[in-house]
């Protein structure tokens, strides 16, 4: 199971504590960067010693900061959130009361604050129904049902193009990649579906945790297909991939 797999498959309670313990490997994972931390080890962090649970929380807050910053920035596609309503979101994080809040959006009044803060918590019960409902249908037994991989939290544009089954993902990438899902890519293929497929199976090829120059990119994508400047500019375009500026940078988005 991959990053995204594992985020997507985190439980509420997961995805708000940042990590996940893997009873196959016996380790603790981030949800965010997957470092693991393997339970029974005891790591440095700064001047002080800590066993994994707790290396692991140390990292969420020196790394990430902490999941309420990483999970509120994520996009309306995902949260379901306006930008105004995850800024307000932010200050009730800070505890500020409603008329600091008025005061802090320059406008409105401590009654629409209210209003929102009543808005969202129907939202939350909408969202324990819902979760609810689709956890009842995980438990029916139903062979016609078809299950969808999951993409990575950066993509833009999503829409029906993303509506992959696994099932379509194989058979696509036998297509492409004849001499197995690690080898060269024969042709780059020109539907969407198709292109999603290819590119998220050719950044498989780059490590999460690194940050790469331009030139480190192209060759990393040269071992799969000899056109790297196509390839290059979708992982951008559909948000595989992030770059600083100057395009002096390259990482994989997380």
């Amino acid at each position: 199971m991959n990053g995204e797999e594992l985020f997507w498959s985190a439980s509420v309670e997961e995805l708000a504590q940042g990590y996940i313990f893997k009873q196959d490997t016996g380790e603790y994972v981030c949800l965010i960067c997957n470092k693991g931390f393997e339970d029974g080890i005891i790591y440095p962090v700064g001047e002080l010693f800590f066993e994994a649970r707790k290396a692991i929380e140390q990292h969420i807050k020196d790394v990430h900061h902490s999941m309420f910053d990483y999970l509120v920035k994520m996009g309306k596609k995902y949260t379901g959130l306006s930008d105004h309503q995850k800024e307000l979101l932010v200050y009730f994080k800070q505890g500020l009361s409603d008329k600091e809040i008025v005061r802090l959006l320059k406008g409105g009044s401590t009654s629409t604050i209210r209003n929102h803060r009543f808005k969202l918590k129907e939202k939350e019960k909408q969202a324990k129904v819902f979760l609810a409902l689709m956890g009842l249908l995980k438990t029916e037994k139903d062979e016609s049902a078809q299950e969808f991989i999951t993409f990575h939290k950066g993509a833009k544009m999503v829409d029906d193009r993303y509506a992959i089954t696994k099932e379509e993902k194989e058979k696509v990438l036998a297509t492409y990649f004849k001499q197995g899902p690690d080898g060269p890519l024969d042709t780059f293929p020109s539907k969407e579906k198709r292109k999603i497929i290819v590119l998220q199976q050719i950044l498989k090829r780059f490590d999460v945790n690194k940050k790469y120059t331009e030139r480190e990119v192209n060759e990393v994508i040269k071992t799969a297909h000899p056109d790297f400047a196509t390839i290059r500019r979708y992982f951008i375009e559909y948000g595989f991939m992030d770059r600083n500026k100057e395009c002096t940078q390259y990482w994989v988005k997380q």
